[in-house]
């Protein structure tokens, strides 16, 4: 067993800040890594060591492995904890680690090698009797070859690249005439994200719900537990809005049967740390199919650690330490329900464009149940550099509807001024019969019409806080299409803090 003294944290934002509480915990010392963009970033104040990347662009920075590695050096790093997203599960940097002497919090290169390879993960699958979605057996060469390979899957279909994940480079084609253009579409979004491109095909289910299993392995990959589900199929354009643990359609049968189907993929590739193994569940007839591996930790945790007590950003590092899973399976309980809510500065009302600019005012939530994980200050600047997330959400409740309830409240509460955020589109979705029933797929925003009822409210009522549109009509920054709607005590209480701008009784 190898004790960590200092571990360097290679990423940015909330998940840096997470990390860096997980550490300070179990008494290690945390080292930050920053852009120029990131200077006053909370995860630099907070740790007890912050080093400079030059730069602001991801691939100069966050995504530099040889700097990152002479700053682990620089600082006497014993391990690099990677968070998700920009190298969490790049085998290069964990081939670096393993030269150097310095642990990689996560599985190894070779793991990451197979497990970033769909191919790989799909054929280990199948051979360890793992259902799979039909998908072409190679990596296709160009269109018409594309082409050719949908025509006899059967469309609609998917383009997907072969490497990589995050819903970058999955692209859609419902006829042959659309082969084309999906396939350079998504040549040229993998080649951006990745570097690399190299595309598969695979048949599209209709409608399916996109379910997860969580789990945690020993670091000599002898023991693997699995942590339940999470259910992720509120998405845009492939990207998760939405998370939340147990799934409406998991029962404890079906549980241990998909379960099992995760823990048999995790040992086929001989998996070490957390990880996330991806199912599909087709809509008509209930069935699993294995989708792929994440290879790291996933940005909706926080609903697996409140409905199994598991602090799984605090046991990746223990486990990568050589110290025993802190649990066994048989004493895995699981707990009422929990909603994650990924507050990003997106606007809904415009296709989730995303939104820059200046943190002006910013009011988090709290109360019973809830958990914001945030590295977000008044006074920051939100740029486009980076991804757009601010802030995790999370409720918890006995049941579903208690966390539902009390995720509402907490998003009334949660305010930013300064760029457009999600938030409005959550509350929409919050109320939805459909998700309050439990009736989602991964086409719930299209079949739901939460955007169009959100466009159709043209008004602010008072509960959405007096103060943030007292400071946004001081700045005369509220935005055109929405009306102004209070109640007389707040209007009141606006003019006299208004700067001169008084709001008329409606």
């Amino acid at each position: 067993m190898t004790e960590f003294n200092r571990v360097l944290v290679a990423n940015r934002g909330e998940i840096a800040l997470r990390v860096i509480r997980a550490l300070k915990t179990l008494g290690i010392q945390s080292v930050a890594v920053y852009s120029d963009a990131d200077v006053a970033a909370l995860h630099v104040t907070e740790a007890d060591q912050a080093f400079p990347l030059e730069g602001v662009f991801g691939s100069e920075t966050y995504l530099n492995i040889p700097k990152i590695i002479e700053i682990a050096r620089k600082s006497d790093s014993d391990a690099i904890h990677p968070g998700y997203g920009f190298l969490s599960e790049n085998a290069l940097l964990a081939k670096n680690c393993e030269e150097k002497g310095i642990k990689f919090i996560g599985p190894s290169s070779e793991t990451l090698e197979i497990s970033g390879d769909k191919f790989a993960c799909k054929k280990l699958a199948e051979k360890n009797k793992v259902p799979v979605v039909p998908a072409s057996e190679e990596p296709v060469a160009d269109s018409q070859e594309a082409a050719k390979i949908a025509a006899e899957i059967g469309f609609p279909i998917l383009l997907k690249t072969a490497f990589g994940g995050g819903g970058r480079g999955i692209k859609e084609a419902k006829s042959t005439e659309e082969v084309k253009d999906a396939f350079d579409s998504s040549q040229r979004e993998a080649k951006s994200a990745f570097g690399r491109f190299e595309a598969f095909i695979e048949k599209k289910l209709v409608k399916p719900r996109h379910i997860e299993i969580q789990v945690i392995a020993s670091d000599d990959s002898n023991e693997v537990i699995h942590l339940g589900e999470r259910e992720c199929s509120v998405q845009r354009r492939y990207q998760k809005l939405i998370e939340l643990s147990p799934s409406p359609v998991m029962d404890e049968e079906t549980r241990l049967r998909v379960a099992d189907y995760a823990i048999r993929v995790s040992k086929a590739v001989n998996y070490a740390n957390a990880g996330t193994i991806e199912f599909l569940r087709d809509s008509e007839t209930g069935s699993y199919y294995f989708l792929e591996v994440n290879s790291r930790l996933q940005v909706e945790h926080p609903v697996t650690e409140f409905v199994t007590g598991v602090d799984i950003v605090g046991t990746q590092i223990q486990v990568a330490s050589g110290n025993k899973l802190p649990v066994k399976q048989k004493e895995v309980k699981f707990s009422g329900s929990a909603i994650e809510c990924r507050i990003n500065a997106e606007d809904p009302l415009s296709d989730f464009a995303p939104s820059s600019g200046s943190i002006e005012y910013l009011h988090l939530p709290g109360g019973p149940g809830i958990r914001v994980d945030t590295a977000l200050f008044e006074g920051q600047e939100i740029t486009p550099y980076y991804d757009s997330l601010l802030a995790k959400l999370i409720s918890w409740g006995e049941a579903f509807d208690q966390a539902r309830q009390r995720m509402i409240v907490a998003l009334d509460e949660f305010k930013v001024a300064g760029v457009e955020t999600t938030i409005p589109f959550h509350k929409q979705v919050m109320q939805n019969s459909l998700f309050c029933s439990g009736k989602i797929n991964t086409s719930f925003i299209e079949e739901s019409n939460v955007v169009q009822e959100l466009l159709k409210q043209e008004t602010v009522h008072s509960e959405d806080s007096y103060l943030v549109a007292a400071f946004l009509l001081s700045k005369n920054q509220f935005p055109q299409r929405q009306k102004i709607v209070l109640e007389p005590s707040a209007q009141r209480r606006l003019s006299t803090t208004g700067k001169g701008r008084f709001v008329e009784p409606l």
